[in-house]
C-alpha cells in the first residue's frame, strides 16, 4: 500500500537519494556555527523535527547527546539510518503540524530544532504548529529554526515566512527571541536565510 505524502514532503521521495549526497556535503558544524553557543557540552536530549539526511542528528550524537530524529519522508529516513547508525539516534515516523507520535510521549527536550522545515508550512499550519513545537522545549531549553527566502524549488511546497510573524507566534508561548540574523546561501547566490533562536523561559 503506498503510503500518504505528508503535506510540505512534495518530491523529497523522488529526490532522496540527490538530498542524501547534497545535504551531507555540508558539515553539521559549517551548518550551525551561529548557534553553537545554544548546544550544551554535557550531554543532553535533542528532538530534531524533519532531520532529512540524518546530518544533524549524528552531528549531535558525535557529541554524546541522546536524540530523536523525526522525519515523516520514508525514502529520507531510510537513508538517513544506513549513513549514520548510532545507538544515540531514535527515528521517529511523525510530521507536523501536530506531531501526534512524539507529543504522546509527554516529553520534553534541552535543544529542538527545526531546519529548512518551518518554511513548508502553510499560515494556518504555522499558527497550529507553534505551540506543539513550543510545548516540546525544557525550561531554560532553546527552540532553534531557520527560514529560507528566495525562489522556490521546481516541485516543493515552500512559502515566504517572516522572522517577525515567527518571533510573533512563539513569545506568547513562553519563547523569547535570542537570535534573528540572515546570512547568504552557500550554494544558491539567489537565496538568503534567517537564523532564529528562542529560549524558553524558566
Amino acid at each position: 500500500m503506498k503510503s500518504v505524502r505528508v503535506s510540505g514532503t512534495e518530491n523529497y521521495a523522488n529526490e532522496a537519494p540527490d538530498l542524501l549526497k547534497r545535504y551531507e556535503s555540508i558539515s553539521f558544524w559549517d551548518a550551525h556555527r551561529l548557534i553553537r553557543y545554544l548546544i550544551p557540552d554535557a550531554p543532553c536530549r535533542v528532538v530534531d523535527i524533519g532531520a532529512g539526511t540524518g546530518r544533524d542528528a549524528a552531528g549531535f550524537a558525535a557529541m554524546g547527546h541522546s536524540v530523536v530524529a523525526v522525519e515523516p519522508t520514508e525514502e529520507l529516513r531510510r537513508g538517513a539510518m544506513a549513513l549514520h547508525p548510532s545507538p544515540l539516534i531514535e527515528w521517529l515516523d511523525d510530521s507536523l503540524p501536530n506531531l501526534p507520535i512524539l507529543r504522546a510521549r509527554d516529553e520534553l527536550f534541552d535543544v529542538v530544532m527545526l531546519t529548512a522545515v518551518w518554511i513548508h508550512l502553510d499560515a494556518r499550519q504555522r499558527c497550529r504548529a507553534m505551540p506543539n513545537v513550543a510545548s516540546l522545549v525544557r525550561e531554560g531549553g532553546a527552540l532553534t529554526l531557520s527560514l529560507r527566502h528566495g525562489p522556490v524549488p521546481p516541485g516543493r511546497r515552500m512559502f515566504e515566512v517572516s522572522a517577525e510573524e515567527t518571533i510573533r507566534l512563539a513569545q506568547p508561548l513562553g519563547l523569547r527571541p535570542i537570535l534573528n540574523q540572515v546570512v547568504e546561501s552557500t550554494r544558491q547566490p539567489s537565496v538568503t536565510w534567517t537564523r532564529l533562536a528562542f529560549a524558553k523561559a524558566l
